[in-house]
């Protein structure tokens, strides 16, 4: 029986871990023909009580997240991915993921960090590649960094 993905949705948030799905991700969707959807999630239990004080802060997140996404992209191309999407929500990136990108865009994979957060982040809001695991309707792939 073989297996094959159509629709991919990588989820990046900038850290390590995702850079390294993202990698994977990349593999995945040349070796499928697959369209590769990038997803970035703006967090805005991060910013929101800032903002409250200095508007010019979203802004900020939403270009910096715009630059995110296209570095990705550049990325992608790059390395011979065809079809290419980039997608930014604004959110709780373990509901936006699971519930609205990866329906949305008809994925049959989602492919995400293992962590991206610290311990204590993981402590209190949880991980957000759990909550993927567990609400998501298609495949998800929670890619660990090798060990050196």
């Amino acid at each position: 029986m073989a297996f094959e993905y159509h629709n991919i949705v990588i989820a990046v948030d900038g850290s390590k871990a995702s850079d390294f799905a993202f990698q994977k991700a990349i593999d995945i969707a040349k070796r499928n023909n697959a369209k590769l959807v990038i997803s970035h999630v703006v967090d805005t239990r991060v910013y929101s009580t800032i903002e409250a004080y200095d508007r010019s802060v979203s802004d900020r997140v939403q270009n910096d997240a715009l630059e995110l996404l296209k570095s990705f992209e550049k990325r992608a191309t790059q390395a011979g991915v065809h079809n290419v999407v980039t997608d930014i929500e604004h959110g709780s990136p373990k509901v936006k993921i699971a519930k609205e990108v990866a329906p949305r865009h008809r994925a049959d994979l989602i492919i995400c960090g293992a962590t991206g957060m610290n311990a204590v982040e993981r402590f209190f809001i949880g991980s957000v590649s759990e909550h993927i695991t567990r609400y998501a309707k298609v495949d998800v792939l929670v890619v660990r960094p090798e060990e050196n």
